[in-house]
């Protein structure tokens, strides 16, 4: 087997032009190829999309969304706006810290400290598969901080002495996305305090001992424009593979998916593809996308499902590919049901796709009706066409729990916010949340969901057209 160092430089290497020749259709037929190829794009999907945060936050340094190396916490001490791209539909109500760590040599250690037990936060670990692994904080581990070793799959150690938990990934490469909650504008000076107390060791460093050899260097494959919408998807997902063993409910996927040259660290060329095979992975990807695309419109527009289905464990998912593609294409990185729910506007009380262009609407709240939360709840406005947050006059990109007192209540005491482009008046603007110009949909989350979300009984009000 070829080193993870020899295969980063194949990759490289073909991908500027210069590859071994690549498999063509001498296996499959062409029908069950595209097939194969359709189930391998919805596999690999989430891995890809999740390359381009890894690539922009911990190793892009020039770049405008770089946070930290590996192995290093990089914090956010504001909250995020329209100019933050690395990640689609983000939160704007916690400031991030981001840890990409790199497991291979030996586990990280997490260390947190105490925190106020009126605040919210969490620790969600991510695999590279999405998986999110596990959770460190406030609903998990609770407020009084602890000591949390991260180990790999390759690490046969067990939990020192001074460590309150050890936990271990699927994949050598992992995650963690540190969530802190703001109160509001005038609180970040605390929340940076507390980001200042988040701690990233090595285990060796944490414990005063000599540190192993290193593994070797990884020359990382700079993102290309439309890597997740063409058969390039795949060279990146063969990389990826690398840093995430076959899980063994997976092997007889991962033989099929040999049979169109995708697997862990083999050459693939997208630009030197056979003509065949060009066409009947492109095939394969339409109809992948087809097949979300029904999806969402049968079951997720309509709330058959819901986003805590997108979320959680391997366990937890079952190996459901579509669902961890949903969870990526609609806001990758979402938490676990039990850690947060996200109720989603995709369509109006009829049934149509939102646009603010053509239309406006109210999202109205009966007395005692308020998302039913534990920790606390936003909406989060997004556009529907890059999936950021929008630009706004108000600097206003969502409306949480911590704002009911300043906004304005109907007479009869229930709630009505404005989602609109144009202002809908001085005296309704302090409900109002701004809309683009154009598609649109918001997200709910609702932290610490309490048992009437998890169980159904509380559903979000609609997203009404004003007729």
């Amino acid at each position: 087997m070829r080193s993870i160092h020899q295969l980063a430089l194949v990759f490289g290497v073909i991908a500027a032009g210069v590859g071994v020749q690549h498999p063509v259709l001498a296996g499959p037929a062409p029908a069950q190829a595209r097939s194969i190829a359709q189930e391998a794009y919805i596999y690999g999907y989430p891995i890809v999309e999740a390359y381009k945060t890894l690539y922009a936050q911990a190793v892009d340094k020039g770049g405008p969304n770089f946070k930290a190396p590996f192995n290093e916490i990089g914090n956010s001490a504001n909250v995020f706006t329209p100019k933050d791209t690395a990640i689609i539909t983000p939160n704007s109500d916690t400031p991030y810290s981001f840890v990409w760590m790199d497991l291979r040599a030996e586990p990280i250690v997490l260390t947190l400290p105490p925190i106020d037990a009126k605040r919210y936060y969490s620790v969600q670990l991510i695999d590279l598969y999405t998986h999110n692994f596990a959770y460190l904080g406030t609903r998990s581990t609770g407020n009084k901080g602890g000591v949390f070793v991260i180990a790999g799959p390759g690490w046969k150690g067990s939990k020192p002495a001074k460590a309150t938990k050890l936990i271990r990934s699927e994949s050598s490469i992992a995650y963690a996305i540190y969530r802190t909650q703001a109160f509001d504008a005038d609180d970040l000076a605390n929340v940076r305090k507390i980001q200042e107390g988040y701690k990233v060791q090595t285990l060796s460093a944490f414990l005063g001992k000599q540190p192993p050899a290193p593994a070797v260097a990884i020359e990382w494959p700079r993102p290309q424009d439309g890597m997740t919408d063409s058969p390039a998807l795949f060279r990146y997902l063969n990389f990826m593979l690398q840093f995430a063993p076959t899980d063994p409910s997976e092997t007889a996927l991962m033989k099929r998916f040999a049979s169109i040259g995708v697997g862990a660290g083999r050459p693939f060329d997208d630009a030197k593809l056979d003509p065949t095979m060009q066409e009947v992975l492109a095939g394969g990807i339409a109809d992948g996308k087809a097949q979300f695309a029904q999806f969402k419109k049968t079951k997720v527009d309509s709330r058959e499902v819901a986003s805590g289905d997108f979320f959680g464990t391997r366990a937890f998912l079952k190996n459901n590919y579509l669902y961890r593609y949903t969870g990526a294409a609609l806001g990758i990185f979402g938490n676990s049901a039990e850690e947060a729910s996200y109720p989603a506007y995709f369509t109006d009380n009829h049934g149509e796709p939102l646009n603010a262009a053509a239309s406006r609407y109210t999202m109205h709240f009966a007395k005692g009706e308020l998302p039913p939360a534990e920790a606390f709840w936003s909406v989060t406005m997004y556009d529907g066409k890059s999936k950021l947050l929008v630009d706004n006059p108000i600097n206003r990109y969502l409306i949480n729990s911590r704002m009911v007192d300043a906004l304005k209540r109907d007479p009869d005491g229930s709630l009505t916010l404005y989602v609109q482009h144009d202002s809908p008046g001085a005296d309704k603007e302090s409900n109002w949340l701004p809309a683009p110009s154009g598609p649109f949909y918001a997200i709910m989350r609702i932290y610490m969901p309490k048992p009437e979300v998890v169980s159904g009984k509380w559903q979000r009000p609609p997203l009404a057209k004003v007729e």
